[in-house]
């Protein structure tokens, strides 16, 4: 039998609880998705432990305001290799994670475009399927 998941960070989702978010399981992280945007990823893994904490997505022109209110965010090392990444994050051993976090819900409550991004709409395999057989009709002509 599967064991359940843990949330990590489960008082973000209960900050969050208002604007009624959903989650889904994204690269060894719980993507927060609160409308059509995704806004936060919590990490809370045995591997890579520096990147462990809210992840905050935002945008490379939007990191130096944010890092005004946020003094410990950083970019993800496990994305990014040490260079900036679209992804941000309030490690979790940062002194002021708690605080941070709530900094970044209290952002999302008020719909600050800062954070949240829109994913872009995955292809359907039969749509894929469809268009590779109508290809190789077409090359056969």
């Amino acid at each position: 039998m599967k064991k359940q998941a843990q949330i990590p960070f489960p008082f973000v989702l209960d900050e969050l609880d208002s604007l009624t978010p959903r989650t889904r399981p994204m690269f060894s992280c719980l993507g927060v998705y609160v409308g059509e945007k995704i806004v936060l990823a919590l990490r809370k893994r045995e591997t890579y432990t520096d990147d462990n904490g809210v992840w905050i997505a935002t945008k490379p022109e939007h990191h130096a305001s944010l890092k005004k209110i946020l003094p410990s965010m950083r970019s993800i090392y496990v994305l990014g290799g040490g260079a900036e990444t679209n992804w941000q994050i309030v490690p979790e051993q940062a002194d002021d994670f708690e605080e941070s976090v709530l900094k970044i819900c209290s952002l999302i409550k008020k719909g600050d475009e800062r954070i949240g991004n829109i994913p872009k709409k995955k292809k359907s395999k039969a749509l894929a399927a469809k268009k590779a057989v109508k290809k190789s009709a077409s090359k056969k002509r």
